[in-house]
């Protein structure tokens, strides 16, 4: 079986964060580890408070992870701050991890800040230069590249402005589109499009966790990366399709729609 580890907030209500990655993990059919980074206290309303892990007691979440079941690949979400994503740089340096998908995870779906305004320029310099691919929205892709982010035009100026300046590659992603729900992936200076119609579905509380979290369960499983994120689209997709309709703001995704209700097996 592979293995697939996530570093990553925990999201107490189950839809985001370590709790959606571990989900997604499941349904791929891989296990599932995770180096919690910090505790958040939200809901599909919104977060309303965040406790952060000690830098040190992440760095031994990770050796412990990687001495006993070294995973086959890496999605790195919610790092609120410098001094946690320089431990976790250092530690996947060390141990040489493959396969890393960072997800920039800056502000909740909810519109809750989930980021420190310093931690951005450390998480440029300290993990994106690890990554396979990262996985900015348009509002992340924004702050990266320095302008709105709004159109697919925008979307391919964006990916080659940060994309140049790293050895993986960008997928900018198209959830807030009008019409659309395209995807972009950039790499190496060609440009992929992943199309797709959008979901009518209020609901997707989660779903750039999920999606990064699909991709490297895609990578440890052996596939490229234009496969990993053709499965990995297709995959939420399912999930939104689902249509699960829990808490009283923008709720989950259904992660397992294709386990039998009830545990009928």
């Amino acid at each position: 079986m592979k293995k697939v580890l996530t570093i990553a907030g925990s999201d107490c209500s189950g839809g985001a964060g370590i709790q959606a990655d571990l989900k997604t993990m499941t349904a791929h059919g891989v296990y599932g580890m995770s180096a919690i980074t910090a505790l958040t206290a939200q809901n599909t309303t919104g977060v309303s408070g965040v406790l952060e892990a000690p830098p040190d007691f992440v760095a031994e979440q990770l050796d412990r992870i990687f001495e006993d079941i070294r995973p086959d690949a890496v999605k790195i979400g919610m790092v609120s701050n410098v001094d946690i994503i320089r431990a976790i740089a250092a530690k996947l340096r060390r141990c040489g991890a493959e396969h890393i998908v960072v997800d920039p995870v800056m502000v909740a779906t909810s519109g809750s800040r989930l980021m420190q305004d310093s931690a951005a320029e450390a998480l440029a310099c300290e993990l994106f230069p690890l990554a396979e691919v990262i996985t900015p929205n348009l509002s992340e892709a924004s702050a990266l590249c320095g302008f709105a982010v709004d159109t697919p035009e925008e979307m391919e100026r964006a990916a080659a402005a940060i994309g140049t300046r790293l050895p993986g590659g960008v997928l900018i992603k198209g959830g807030h589109l009008e019409g659309c729900a395209d995807d972009l992936l950039w790499r190496g200076g060609v440009c992929r499009w992943y199309h797709a119609e959008r979901v009518d579905n209020p609901n997707n509380h989660g779903s750039g966790c999920t999606l990064s979290s699909a991709i490297a369960c895609n990578l440890a499983l052996g596939r490229t990366l234009e496969e990993a994120v053709a499965g990995a689209k297709a995959y939420i997709t399912r999930c939104m399709e689902a249509w699960l309709d829990l808490g009283r703001g923008s709720g989950p995704l259904n992660h397992c729609f294709a386990i039998p209700e009830g545990g009928n097996w």
